[in-house]
Parts: structure tokens; sequence; C-alpha cells
């Protein structure tokens, strides 16, 4: 439940580059661009920090860590809004590592020339592996799929469609055969897309376990990004209270704002933990890992709400402008709060999880 002096080395280096690689002006830059993010970057995480294959094992090109590791390199981008299409290839990695084909993709991920994804959700947004409508028969897929991050520019798409055995992982390998469309986004620093598959040639990659996996492994991942986030809004709220001052004295020193102050920290604290919990589960007993992931998910998600919130409120008319920075975590935080589906649907599947009777999953 600590951070390993290797690790808080990698969170430290990771913490400098994003520092000069993504400071609010870049990210309002790489906002208005078609593509999302700066592919010179993407190359430097590859080649220079090897974050694309730090959790994929070294048998198919990567540095064999874990998701602790992970963790660490999702909580620093969290802090720095960091626009690039990390997530979607840690979720479609995760899923390839788990399935029994597909191996022969992981290199590509791994250096960082090849920017992969996973389709799972449709047109009713649900994340749920039973909501899936999309169909593999005779080789081809069939279907649409919608919310797929980084769907736009991704060069090997993973799709979740029903085959004769269930619902598996399908591997489009030549993206150019897709209908692609960008979607509007309330968070502009993350991409979504939507995606028509019609008889569109792929191959099996995993099976429903692939799939359980990999959700599993990007709901931990968000929600160490929205711890990340958490604790920037906490920090700069902070700042912000020691040197705006009113009434000849720095609000800080305000009681209600010192208590605000509190409560978010408390947040952000408890956020730690099961993000901490929900990493370790991931690389050292594969059977908790549902319950911890559905419950950091849970947890983060909403933490991170309230914190984004909390610093415009602090931080008063500036908080509100566009030349604030508080905007930013604020959209991430609405936004990432429905990717991977809402803090109800984790907590029912928690609790289907604890055997409690009658739970229902919202989508």
């Amino acid at each position: 439940m600590r951070l390993t002096e290797e690790q808080q080395e990698l969170r430290d280096a990771l913490r400098r580059f994003f520092a000069d690689r993504s400071p609010g002006s870049e990210v309002r830059r790489l906002m208005e661009t078609a593509e999302g993010h700066d592919p010179e970057v993407w190359r430097q995480m590859a080649e220079q920090l090897g974050l694309q294959g730090l959790a994929i094992s070294e048998e198919h090109g990567g540095a064999g860590f874990g998701v602790r590791e992970l963790a660490v390199v999702f909580e620093e981008m969290g802090r720095a809004v960091v626009c690039a299409p990390f997530l979607a290839a840690i979720t479609a990695a995760a899923a390839l590592e788990a399935g029994e084909g597909g191996h022969d993709l992981l290199p590509g991920i791994a250096d960082g020339s090849v920017i992969a994804t996973l389709a799972v959700a449709e047109d009713a947004g649900s994340w749920e592996p039973g909501a899936v409508r999309a169909s593999f028969e005779g080789g081809v897929l069939r279907g649409t799929k919608n919310y797929v991050l980084d769907g736009h520019i991704a060069d090997l798409v993973l799709v979740a469609a029903r085959g004769e055995d269930g619902v598996g992982v399908y591997a489009v390998e030549d993206a150019a055969r897709l209908v692609r469309e960008a979607l509007p986004t309330l968070d502009q620093t993350r991409r979504l897309a939507r995606i028509e598959l019609d008889g569109v040639p792929a191959r099996r990659v995993g099976g429903p376990g692939a799939l359980a996996r990999a959700l599993d492994v990007a709901a931990v991942a968000l929600a160490a990004e929205q711890l990340g986030g958490a604790q920037r809004t906490l920090d700069m709220t902070v700042e912000y209270a020691k040197v705006r001052h009113q009434f000849g004295r720095p609000i800080g020193s305000f009681q209600a704002v010192k208590h605000r102050c509190a409560d978010m920290f408390v947040l952000v604290e408890s956020a730690r933990s099961a993000v901490l919990n929900a990493a370790a589960a991931a690389d050292e007993d594969p059977r908790e890992l549902p319950a911890a992931a559905a419950l950091a998910q849970a947890y983060c998600s909403e933490a991170f709400c309230h914190t984004a919130g909390e610093a415009i409120q602090l931080h008063g008319g500036i908080g509100f402008t566009w030349e604030h920075d508080a905007h930013l975590y604020f959209k991430r935080a609405r936004s990432s709060r429905e990717l991977f589906g809402s803090p109800d649907r984790h907590r029912g599947r928690l609790a289907e999880l604890a055997g409690l009777t009658g739970a229902a999953a919202a989508p």
C-alpha cells in the first residue's frame, strides 16, 4: 500500500517530463488539433520512458512491470491532464495479454508505433459485456461501436463482439476498412469516436476472460488518473487560498474554507487507498480485482468530481473563466465519471460480487 523507492523515482521523473511536455498552454493547443495529441511526445513516451510497454511482458516487447507501476503513470498524467491515447493503448494491451491470441500485436503497442484501442460500448452506452450486440460471423464483424477511446486515429481496434461461443475480443488490423466518426466531447482533452462495422475482416484474440480483465485494468488506470486530477485540484486550491486575500487576510485562514479544503483532502487520501488496493489486487490477487476495481472506480469518480467542483467554487470568479485551468479538470472529472460506466454501475457490480441479492447494475 506504499510506493517503493523505484516507483517514487518513476513518479518524480514523470512529473518533470509532463511539466515540461504538457503545461496548460500545450494542453489547450492540443485540444484544438485533429489528432488530439502530439506524435513527438508520444514517441518520447515510448522511446525515452518506455511507458507504452511498461506493463507488457518482456517476451512481447515490454518492460514486464505491473499495474502498480501503471497506476503511478496514470496519476501523474491525471495531474497534468495529458492529451495522449495512453488509456486506450493500455486497455487494448491488457486484453491482448490476457487473451489466447494476438500476442504478435503487442510489440507494436509497446514501442509506440501502433495506437490501439478497445471498442466495447454501443449506442446504448453500456459497458457491460452482456449488452454487446455487435457480431462476428464468417470472419467479419458487423455492428456499431460508440464512445471508442481515440477511435478516430487508432491503427489497431479490438472489438467486443458476439461469436459462436459468446462475447469475445476481435482484432481489426486494417483500420482503413472502418467507418469512423470523431464525436464532440465535453472533455476536449480526451477524444471519442463512433465506429461502423459493416463486414470488416477480423480475427479472434480473446474470450470473455480477456475482455473482463481489460475492463478491470482500465477501471484501475482511470481511477489512478482521477486520483491525480483530484490531488492537483486540491493543491491548486490550497495554493490559491494562501495568496488570495479578503478583508486583509488570506482566505485560507477562514474556517469555512479550511473545512472545505480538509474535506477535499480526506477524499483524495481515501481515493489513494482505493487505487493502491486495486493496483495491488491486479498484480497479486486477480480474484479480488473485479471488486477492488469496481470500488476504486466508483469512489474515485465521485471524489474527483467533488474536488474539481470545489476548486472552481473556492477560486471564486477566476475559477469560472476559460483562462483558468480549473475548468480543464472539471470537464475531465465529469467526462471520466461516465467513461467505463457510472459510479452506480460500479457500485451495483460490487454489490453483486459481494453476493447481495437484488443488486442491479446501471449502464
